[in-house]
């Protein structure tokens, strides 16, 4: 009996997965906004992180997040970190190198930073949110860098974002060494273009600088970063509409619709009716008149009054002298 209660779990479980598989899927495809999947690529951080044990992650050693089917071509590193450490002896983490002197902000005794590499198709997700983008071409990957606190035995689920900062105006260093590549004998131009390093800023502004050497760009803090050049052409970009300013638009059309139809009617009632009265009074005066009848030739037929005049004075009142 038990057995045959196992075997039925398995069964259900197995039927469901294809389902969960395809609602993941979706899920993924709709998030067009990239704090939302900064969002989801933390969530996946920390319950790879909660699924081992702490001690299986060696303070400075860079460990592969697995990502679901529905963020293929993203790549997710993490490394674990004291903040006293790292502002004594920096890191390099894959393509990021932190020098000495960069703080974090709050500067707790563990973090975990995150580096995420988001490949070419979902690097899309950057131009299309950033309209300060408008004339430029991503050549190279969207690079993420991000901190957030690692907790401890017992409160690690919670969860914050850390801010990581240096003085030096180069203090972090994205090397794009390995995505991009080297035409016309320059490595610092693209077919003739100059590369500019683009900084995604959290309000929507898109931050440009030139490089601090050959497919490396220098930061202050973290964020994520690209490298660019000035396109040709300038594209066209379709500008997706809110769905309530199309109603809003729809609705305001509709109106001014109406209301010029309806000015239209009230101007056709009154000529209609301006003319029916003429018309109306055109018919009594011909029916209350009595007219001669006088026949011009021998066809026509014509109206015509009798001929009427004020008697002079000098007939009625005055006699000549004599």
């Amino acid at each position: 009996m038990r057995s045959y209660h196992l075997s039925l779990i398995g069964m259900i479980l197995f039927l469901l997965l294809p389902l969960l598989s395809m609602l993941e899927l979706s899920d993924g495809q709709g998030i067009k906004s990239t704090r939302l999947l900064d969002l989801v690529i933390r969530d996946y951080t920390f319950k790879s992180f909660n699924n081992k044990k702490q001690h299986y992650f060696k303070t400075g050693t860079p460990y592969n997040i697995n990502l679901p089917a529905n963020l293929t071509g993203i790549t997710v590193y993490t490394s674990r970190y004291r903040c006293g450490s790292l502002k004594r002896y920096g890191a390099t983490i894959n393509d990021f190198h932190l020098k000495v002197g960069v703080d974090v902000h709050p500067c707790i005794e563990r973090i975990l930073i995150v580096t995420q590499n988001l490949g070419n198709n979902w690097s899309n997700i950057y131009y299309d949110n950033y309209d300060a983008l408008l004339g430029y071409q991503l050549v190279s990957p969207v690079l993420g860098l991000l901190a957030y606190n690692s907790g401890d035995d017992k409160n690690f689920n919670t969860q914050f974002e850390v801010k990581i900062r240096s003085a030096d105006k180069a203090g972090i260093e994205i090397d794009f060494s390995n995505y991009t590549r080297r035409t016309n004998g320059s490595s610092s131009t693209l077919d003739g273009r100059l590369k500019m390093c683009a900084t995604f800023e959290g309000d929507g502004k898109v931050k440009l600088e030139k490089e601090v050497a050959p497919n490396v760009c220098g930061v202050m803090s973290h964020g994520h970063f690209g490298l660019v050049v000035q396109s040709p052409l300038l594209p066209v970009r379709k500008k997706v509409m809110r769905r309530w300013r199309v109603a809003f638009g729809c609705s305001v059309g509709a109106a001014i619709a109406v209301f010029l139809v309806g000015l239209l009617l009230i101007a056709m009632f009154v000529k209609v009716k301006k003319k029916a009265r003429l018309e109306e009074m055109e018919r009594r005066a011909y029916e209350e008149e009595a007219l001669q009848v006088s026949m011009v030739g021998h066809v026509t037929r014509v109206h015509t009054a009798s001929a009427t005049r004020t008697a002079p004075r000098i007939e009625q009142n005055l006699r000549p002298p004599r």
